[in-house]
């Protein structure tokens, strides 16, 4: 059986982003600080207990998966932006981008009797559309419960985000990402993963956060999940990771829809939350126009 590499809580987002380069996945154990999971359940669980089972097979008949968590709680804000991931995200996803942003928060709950999920890649949510050598996300799975191979943890085949695509994992290849509650695994879009099998008598939990390219689809509507009357209170970084500013040169910006005169027209989305309304192109028309120049188009 295939095993993941462990980090303890003080590694660092290259060693992270290393690992994901070469494994596609690695676990930080221990990472979240002293108080943080208790808080995390006290803002979340009151959703969690009313969200409904899933409607298919894939999300899983005995799972539940509770969105908006940005939104509604305070620690899932302070995960988001938790700077060992921010910094891996930097060093992992900007090759591809200008700007990075929140891809999906999302409290995965396996209840006792759900099957393994189908393995599969997370880069599908665009389609199957994507170059094979371009990385579209990191991703991260926080333990709010304990994960153990009896209760459903994930699996995971280290590596398997270097094959070709039509490559199917065997059993032996398959490892189990086995992790005390306050743990992260952390993973690419590219590598092969899945819910596990919860044969125990006990639910499996997991926030899962996930980042992607800033000119990508967000999966989850970070705008209607976070609408700017909740994202006015939050930092400046937060709110750019979710989505509020520009994403590239010419992605992102927006006209207020006032009455003649009231409003700026085609403004950075920052000028929702206070910001002056300017331009923004100069910095990243000069970035985009090095690539033009080198071939990109």
């Amino acid at each position: 059986m295939s095993e993941l590499k462990h980090f303890n809580a003080g590694a660092g987002s290259n060693e992270i982003a290393d690992a994901l380069r070469e494994d596609g996945a690695c676990i930080i154990d221990n990472a979240m600080v002293p108080g943080q999971l208790d808080r995390l359940k006290r803002e979340i669980m009151p959703y969690v207990e009313a969200t409904s089972m899933g409607q298919d097979d894939f999300t899983g008949r005995c799972t539940s998966r509770t969105g908006a968590l940005v939104a509604r709680s305070e620690a899932c804000r302070e995960l988001v932006m938790d700077p060992r991931l921010i910094g891996a995200c930097d060093n992992f996803l900007k090759q591809f981008c200008d700007t990075y942003q929140l891809h999906l928060t999302q409290l995965i709950r396996i209840f006792p009797g759900q099957g393994e999920q189908p393995l599969h890649r997370d880069r599908l949510a665009w389609g199957g559309f994507l170059p094979s050598d371009l990385e579209p996300q990191l991703n991260t799975i926080w333990a709010v419960t304990d994960f153990t191979r009896e209760n459903g943890a994930t699996r995971v085949v280290p590596g398997s985000n270097k094959w070709d695509p039509e490559r199917h994992a065997e059993d032996h290849e398959i490892a189990f990402a086995e992790m005390k509650a306050g743990s992260v695994l952390v993973y690419s879009g590219s590598v092969i993963h899945s819910g596990g099998k919860n044969q125990s008598e006990a639910d499996r939990m997991g926030l899962n956060i996930t980042y992607c390219l800033g000119w990508l689809r967000q999966e989850e509507n970070q705008y209607l999940s976070c609408p700017p009357d909740i994202a006015k209170d939050f930092s400046p970084d937060l709110q750019a990771l979710l989505g509020y500013a520009m994403g590239s040169y010419a992605l992102g910006y927006f006209t207020p829809p006032l009455p003649p005169g009231e409003g700026p027209e085609i403004t950075p989305p920052d000028w929702l939350f206070g910001a002056e309304a300017k331009g923004w192109g100069d910095n990243l028309y000069d970035k985009v126009s090095e690539r033009a120049a080198d071939g990109a188009m």
